[in-house]
């Protein structure tokens, strides 16, 4: 699916001698002169050093036309002119902004699109059920391991323990309340397509999509046909667009580390620095001892998808949105051999049922509040406390802060104090970072995983698309 004019991101990121001397003497030239920023008496060596590091590292970039290159290397401009020209980085927020309009306005006919010419077209209307089941049973094991695992790494660093408290800033946590599960179920289903996708609700567009497909797929062959065609260069079209829009997301990954560092300083990258190493030692666990034994289980080849995911994930760590990934994840699931229909079905699903990252980080992040607050949970209290989060972070979907307010709800109940939940606003840029990649991650993991259950995943199709 790929073009010679296209970006590569299957090349390792420096092949030739001299560009890996370049790349060592850049990333040596801007480590020294970010720490150099600290200390005002080397305020001017470390600028030059900033700079002269940036110098080095375009021409390595330059000849590997790699988009994830490209975007690592947008963002170490964005780190610089954060720290540089903080007023200038402060107005480039709406580069990234408007980034994310774009793939907004892709995504739902994306999804309708897939899903219908899928069931319709494909004949997958027997399948449709059979493959909501496995996701669904899939989204619920991961994200309650996850969860487990967050619980168990807090208890193994008590990075809560001795953390000075603030006082309670009203209105910093949105009023909104993590919704029942009567709400969380009619919110499943639109009342209003046009507004389901003002609201950018890919749920509700995805279950108006199978529903949509299902009627379509019962017409007659002559009926259906005309219909199934034009939907079906309408995906052919939308995916096209994301790769046009693709080539924006560098510009959008510096904008937004710009803008980041411009407001908050490196100080970001200090505060509660134990609970931020916690949170991506975890992360680093739970792939390795969950993401990867189940990639091996259901026959995935793991460089393949590491290779095909690695894209979609620096964007969402960049933008800190998984959202502004969903499009290129899409595309590049279906790369690497999982059928389109599946794909444009189980991955728009999993941003409300499988946000893996971010239950990682809630039994994570409440535990570390109740240290933080000087109390003691113990192992019935916790396991409570992790069967309440595993309810209530499938209803806050799309609401902003969505982990603090579940947050809220549970220290709530718990008796948690509020400014200890308060502390965690401080990190919480880089820890949406992490989580945004990992739920990129595990949602493109559910997508090959249902296929090769379906025993739908054409790793002889990757193996041609990657090579």
């Amino acid at each position: 699916m790929s073009t010679q004019t296209e970006p590569s991101q299957h090349r390792p990121a420096a092949s030739h001698p001299a560009d890996r001397a370049l790349f060592a003497a850049a990333v040596v030239l801007l480590i020294a002169g970010a720490a150099a920023s600290y200390w005002p008496r080397f305020a001017v060596p470390g600028l030059s050093a900033r700079w002269i590091g940036l110098a080095l590292f375009a021409p390595v970039a330059w000849r590997r036309r790699s988009l994830l290159v490209w975007t690592f290397y947008a963002m170490v401009i964005g780190v610089v002119l954060g720290l540089d020209v903080p007023r200038f980085a402060g107005q480039l927020r709406v580069i990234g902004d408007l980034f994310l309009r774009l793939i907004r306005m892709i995504v739902a006919p994306l999804i309708f699109g897939g899903i219908v010419t899928g069931i319709a077209g494909h004949g997958e209307l027997k399948g449709v059920g059979r493959v909501a089941l496995k996701a669904v049973i899939f989204f619920e094991v991961v994200t309650t391991i996850g969860l487990l695992l967050g619980m168990v790494a807090i208890n193994l660093s008590h990075a809560g323990v001795g953390v000075a408290l603030p006082a309670v800033a009203q209105g910093a946590i949105p009023a909104t309340h993590p919704e029942t599960w009567q709400q969380v179920l009619l919110n499943i289903f639109p009342e209003n397509l046009a507004q389901a996708v003002a609201q950018n609700q890919i749920l509700q567009v995805a279950v108006f999509s199978v529903l949509f497909g299902t009627a379509l797929a019962t017409l007659t062959e002559a009926r259906r046909a005309p219909l199934v065609s034009v939907l079906q260069s309408l995906t052919d079209t939308m995916f096209r667009m994301t790769k046009i829009i693709m080539f924006a997301a560098p510009l959008a990954a510096g904008a937004a580390m710009a803008y980041t560092i411009s407001t908050s300083g490196l100080l970001l990258l200090e505060r509660l620095g134990e609970l931020a190493a916690t949170y991506y030692g975890a992360l680093a666990a739970f792939i390795l001892l969950v993401l990867v034994p189940i990639l091996m289980a259901a026959r995935i080849p793991v460089r393949r998808f590491a290779s095909a995911i690695a894209e979609p994930a620096a964007i969402g760590f960049a933008t800190t949105s998984s959202e502004a990934a969903l499009p290129l994840a899409m595309e590049r699931m279906e790369e690497l051999g999982a059928p389109r229909w599946i794909v444009s079905f189980v991955v728009p699903t999993g941003y409300s049922f499988n946000m893996t990252g971010s239950s990682l980080y809630l039994t994570m992040a409440a535990l570390f509040a109740a240290q933080a607050a000087g109390i003691h949970l113990s192992i019935g209290e916790q396991l409570i406390m992790l069967a309440t989060l595993m309810l209530t972070s499938k209803g806050v979907a799309g609401v902003p802060r969505a982990t603090l307010v579940v947050l809220m709800a549970s220290a709530a109940e718990l008796h948690i104090p509020s400014s200890a939940i308060l502390v965690l606003l401080g990190v919480d840029t880089l820890m949406d970072m992490g989580r945004s990649a990992m739920n990129v991650i595990g949602n493109g993991m559910a997508a090959v995983v249902v296929a090769s259950w379906e025993g739908e995943f054409r790793s002889s199709a990757a193996a041609d698309t990657l090579t």
